[in-house]
């Protein structure tokens, strides 16, 4: 009998066509300063089958960070000089930020990269995590590490598209919802890219 690889939905997405998304998808109206450089960033998607279901790792960041406080976000930074590229700076970050090894991540891919408001290109790398692990969340960056049921992100139907005003104008954007954790802007951006290539109709 052959074992039927329970990411095969999630490996099949990968090979699939994908378009670049942005903060701006929503808001066509935003205009962009002249002349702006954007930075080169990666966040690691790691996705666990944890007894028989696949789940989702997401942080939820320190209340103490001046940029994005308590907002959920995928492990993942800036690419710094020393890394090789935007996938070695999305392992290294899940190392830093959570306590993911990456020799317990098979990488299975990257997205379309998502342009944020904040200037960065970042480059959504999908990791399959080979065993459970025991978070170990960085103090000063994640004040909280858990799962989220990729049934549920990987349902289009579960996304929203909700605004709020920002410098003066309204900014819409998406939302994906999940018990007590509010999951909006370029995670929830990133993750819905990733529902609509799961779909097979």
């Amino acid at each position: 009998m052959t074992n039927t690889d329970p990411l095969q939905n999630v490996v099949d997405a990968m090979s699939r066509t994908r378009t670049a998304s942005s903060d701006f998808d929503l808001n066509p109206d935003s205009v962009l300063p002249t002349g702006r450089t954007l930075r080169s960033a990666g966040v690691l998607v790691p996705v666990l089958v944890n007894d028989g279901k696949i789940e989702v790792i997401l942080t939820k960041r320190a209340s103490g960070l001046k940029h994005h406080p308590g907002q959920i976000a995928f492990p993942g930074g800036k690419q710094d000089p020393e890394d090789a590229d935007v996938i070695a700076a999305a392992l290294r970050e899940a190392h830093e930020e959570i306590g993911l090894v990456q020799s317990n991540v098979e990488v299975l891919g990257t997205m379309a990269p998502h342009e944020t408001v904040t200037g960065f290109t970042v480059t959504p790398v999908l990791g399959r995590v080979l065993a459970p692990f025991t978070f170990r969340p960085e103090p000063h960056e994640v004040d909280e590490v858990f799962n989220v049921p990729l049934d549920h992100l990987g349902n289009s139907e579960c996304y929203r598209v909700q605004s709020r005003r920002w410098l003066g104008q309204r900014r819409y954007y998406y939302t994906v919802p999940y018990g007590p954790y509010y999951i909006w802007g370029a995670t929830a951006r990133i993750l819905r890219s990733l529902a609509e290539s799961m779909r097979t109709e």
